[in-house]
């Protein structure tokens, strides 16, 4: 029979497993899990960008996607499953105790958010981040050139920091901290210690200023003179990274039982969602993979031997192997895409949850459906309408800096704003003005690798805005003057990372081949349209000189 591996993808929202035969990629099984306390609101305060996850919802998730896939799964499949790998949102890190165990599921500090994952949008570190930037400048080594040379609130030395500070109860509990794509594995294989775990090349070198170069992370000189409070916590993260193809041990007896499955089978390495994500949608060298979902994660791959030491500033980072073993990673991306197009979904419910919800002309159970169905067709009403508007025949130029501007050059205290509003500006206008400033940012990405010496041959698009919105697709391909194919997968990242357990389980000797056998290829592919390129061009320049003015007031 053939051979099985799980691509196990934490999102924002949600977990998803995803069993792959290895031969073909045919998915033959998918369960999704909504996190519990996170769909309630728990332990989040959008107003001060703080964002929390309790590792319940995860743990739940891990044994309820697996079990359920493998029910839906043929007869058989079970006892063929030989790999799993894990994938997960990043940075985003937790405080764990001696023996890895996240504090938030200790006692005492069960409610306490600061002991829980803080997720890669939380942006409560800005000021930390800020301070690294400011020593990094003045420091013998600039522990950020690896990392586009500017730190980010998004990532782990910030996060933690802030914590630190923040909670005195966790800081004096807290041993070391960890990765949720670290953890996972670490879970499954049953080697949580924070000082023997594989942790993730991905994650370490594009968010923790882990480089080869500097013999590690960041020096304990560096740390210290950050915060005193940061003094021994080097010694006990760790000096060693991995990258996806390598295996981080087996199931344990006891998470095989709960699983159903055998001890035999090899868990990888985990790493983040975009990267396998990437990885998935068969990105190739020169090639910009774009996750467009809630944000967007800009991937390209480039061999080592032709990047040597080029260094591209203001993006994410740059590590060998982070994506693709053997190859250079770079990564960029917006800190809000789709979540854009959701704040303005939100600002146009108001009356329906406000003024229709409190009607008595109607029943409650029809209010509820009134409201429910509106909701959902507000953004294709919208794209509908929106691409009905000429280019530019607005006035309204838009930035989107929602969530702050994670690259080129980041910067998470950055608003967005909208500007060339008339008493004739209505929904679609403003809408379509809101795509037009995703597209843009997108561009001001490509821009940079291009500028910086890097080539793009290409575009990959893979998420739900990809899949879904023709409308996004069209505009962001006629602002980057490129065709964007779209990867035929559903779940890119769910593959990705079950071609990375194929590689790990021995399956096949790297990912270039696991891509060839497993890819699902490209359902369809957007080209720009020469008259739409020469409009967006001149409309691009309004939105790069409206955001120089932003950011001189911001």
């Amino acid at each position: 029979m053939s051979k099985y591996t799980i691509g196990l993808d934490y999102g924002s929202d949600s977990v998803r497993s995803l069993i792959v035969n290895t031969e073909n990629g045919e998915e033959v099984a998918s369960v999704v899990f909504e996190y519990p306390r996170w769909k309630e609101g728990k332990y989040c305060d959008a107003a001060n960008n703080q964002f929390r996850q309790h590792p319940l919802d995860y743990l739940e998730g891990l044994e309820y996607t697996i079990v359920e896939a493998l029910k839906q799964a043929p007869a058989g499949v079970a006892k063929n499953v030989v790999g799993i790998s894990v994938d997960t949102t990043g940075s985003t890190p937790v405080a764990v105790d001696e023996e890895g165990t996240p504090l938030s599921l200790k006692p005492g500090f069960e409610e306490n958010p600061n002991a829980m994952f803080v997720l890669w949008k939380d942006h409560t570190a800005v000021k930390e981040a800020e301070e690294i930037n400011v020593l990094s400048k003045k420091w013998e080594i600039d522990f950020t050139k690896y990392e586009g040379g500017i730190y980010s609130s998004e990532w782990f030395w910030a996060k933690l920091l802030h914590v630190t500070r923040e909670d005195e109860s966790v800081f004096k509990s807290a041993y070391s901290w960890v990765e949720h794509c670290d953890w996972i594995p670490a879970l499954l294989t049953g080697d949580t210690n924070p000082l023997t775990l594989k942790r993730s090349r991905c994650a370490a070198g594009h968010k923790a200023m882990w480089h080869e170069a500097f013999g590690g992370l960041p020096s304990e000189g560096f740390l210290t003179e950050l915060d005193p409070k940061l003094a021994g916590l080097r010694e006990r993260l760790f000096k060693e990274t991995f990258t996806c193809d390598v295996a981080a041990g087996t199931l344990t007896g006891e998470w095989a039982a709960k699983l159903g499955l055998s001890t035999d089978v090899v868990v990888g390495v985990g790493a983040f969602d975009a990267h396998l994500g990437a990885v998935g949608a068969e990105i190739q060298p020169y090639y910009v993979s774009k996750v467009m979902g809630t944000s967007t994660c800009d991937m390209l791959i480039a061999p080592m031997e032709e990047v040597k030491d080029k260094l591209v500033k203001g993006i994410c980072g740059q590590v060998d192997g982070s994506i693709v073993p053997g190859m250079l990673g770079l990564e960029a991306g917006q800190s809000a895409f789709g979540d854009i197009y959701a704040w303005f979904r939100r600002v146009l419910e108001f009356p329906l949850k406000n003024i229709l919800a409190g009607t008595g002309l109607v029943d409650d159970e029809t209010k509820q459906k009134l409201i429910k169905e509106t909701s959902e067709k507000i953004i294709s009403k919208l794209s509908e309408e929106a691409a009905k508007i000429p280019i530019a025949e607005s006035g309204i130029v838009a930035l989107d800096w929602m969530n702050g501007r994670r690259t080129p050059d980041a910067n998470q205290g950055l608003k967005g704003a909208i500007m060339g509003l008339n008493l004739g500006s209505d929904a679609p206008r403003i809408f379509r003005a809101l795509v037009e400033a995703t597209a843009f940012g997108s561009k001001a990405i490509n821009d940079r690798f291009i500028e910086e010496g890097v080539r793009i041959d290409g575009v990959i698009a893979l998420g739900g805005v990809a899949k879904k919105s023709p409308l996004v697709m069209q505009i962001v391909a006629d602002v980057l003057d490129m065709p964007i194919k779209v990867a035929r997968s559903e779940q890119a990242c769910a593959l990705g990372t079950a071609m990375a357990a194929a590689v790990v389980a021995g399956i096949y000797e790297n990912t270039g081949q696991a891509q060839e056998k497993m890819g699902g290829g490209f359902e369809l592919e957007y080209h720009p349209i020469p008259e739409n390129v020469k409009k967006y061009k001149s409309l691009y320049q309004q939105y790069k000189k409206f955001g120089e003015l932003v950011e001189t007031i911001n």
